[in-house]
């Protein structure tokens, strides 16, 4: 089937290539890459790196970059590659269409292309449970000692306290900050796996963490990681309100892009229903496009909250220096 918005009839240059920089590790990303080939004759060229190292590089090799695409996570680093100047503007009627607007940046510079919720966890049948059904919940003083975070600096909590600056406005957003420092069970360390481990063990009666991590272990055929997840529940914060706080997965062409064209068929490509499932699911994750599939099924569906995805890169700067005042490292 060929995918709307593709002249895969056209005829094709003999070199014709597109080159991704990407900061995705997953080896069902490779059946994505094949198809694309198969449908357009475009061979697709990778670097993997780290998400802060490949922005780096771009902007070193300046105008001589192969780089046609940076593809990253969060879209605090989509920010800061725009703000560095990786990304030219795209108009896509195609992209426009497919991908929500609060998932991609106005003028086009970047486009989200999967999602994760960042969750409340906390252990089954836990006390807790009727206690924590919102964010703001995390700084109530019923949890005192009972609360497990990373750092501070992490982009996933800068990316969540961006959304929060939005919703309750900077002053409220502190105050949070720094009740939740207050219910801290031990100083913030560790990743999302190392919290959830934390919660499932009861060292910690509750932390957060993106969605994916849970999928991670639903999908795992691994004894252990079953027995964590049996141990534990995922609550999808403030559904009665504004919803839960989603990040992205994205990618945008960058500024001297030697393949432009190229790389605009390649980000529409990665809307199609055939590879916005194969995109999601290879991260366990939810696609921009279409229903939810793969073992986050099981966490039901929630409602998202709806805040433009470039406010959680402007707003990083003051959830940084909100942190800091909070205490929270």
């Amino acid at each position: 089937m060929v995918f709307a918005g593709f002249a895969a009839s056209a005829p094709l240059l003999a070199a014709e290539e597109v080159n991704l920089y990407s900061a995705r590790h997953y080896d069902t990303d490779f059946a994505l890459y094949d198809t694309f080939t198969e449908r357009t004759g475009i061979k697709v060229n990778l670097i993997e790196g780290g998400s802060d190292a490949l922005i780096e590089r771009i902007v070193n090799e300046g105008e001589y970059t192969p780089a046609d695409i940076l593809i990253t996570v969060d879209a605090g680093r989509l920010w800061r590659a725009q703000e560095r100047g990786v990304f030219q503007p795209v108009r896509s009627e195609v992209l426009e269409q497919r991908i929500p607007t609060h998932l991609r940046e106005p003028a086009g510079h970047w486009f989200g292309l999967s999602k994760r919720a960042r969750v409340i966890v906390h252990g089954k049948d836990s006390p807790l449970a009727d206690a924590v059904a919102r964010y703001e919940d995390l700084a109530d003083t019923e949890l005192l000692g009972k609360v497990c975070m990373r750092s501070s600096s992490n982009i996933y909590n800068l990316s969540l306290m961006s959304s929060l600056i939005d919703a309750l406005g900077a002053a409220a957003a502190e105050e949070w900050a720094k009740g939740v420092v207050a219910n801290f069970a031990r100083p913030p360390q560790s990743n999302d796996t190392g919290n959830l481990a934390a919660v499932a063990s009861g060292e910690c009666g509750l932390t957060l963490a993106n969605t994916y991590y849970v999928g991670r272990w639903l999908a795992s055929s691994e004894e252990a990681d079953q027995r964590m997840v049996d141990r534990i529940t995922v609550v999808f914060p403030n559904q009665a309100d504004r919803g839960t706080h989603v990040n992205i997965s994205g990618a945008g062409v960058t500024r001297h892009a030697p393949n432009r064209d190229n790389a605009v068929r390649f980000l529409e490509y990665l809307t199609s229903d055939f590879a916005q499932k194969v995109f999601a699911e290879g991260n366990n994750e939810y696609p921009v496009v279409g229903e939810a599939s793969g073992p986050i099924t099981a966490l039901g569906t929630f409602k998202e909250d709806g805040i433009s995805a470039g406010l959680l890169g402007q707003n990083q700067a003051e959830a940084v220096r909100i942190y800091d005042r909070a205490g929270w490292r």
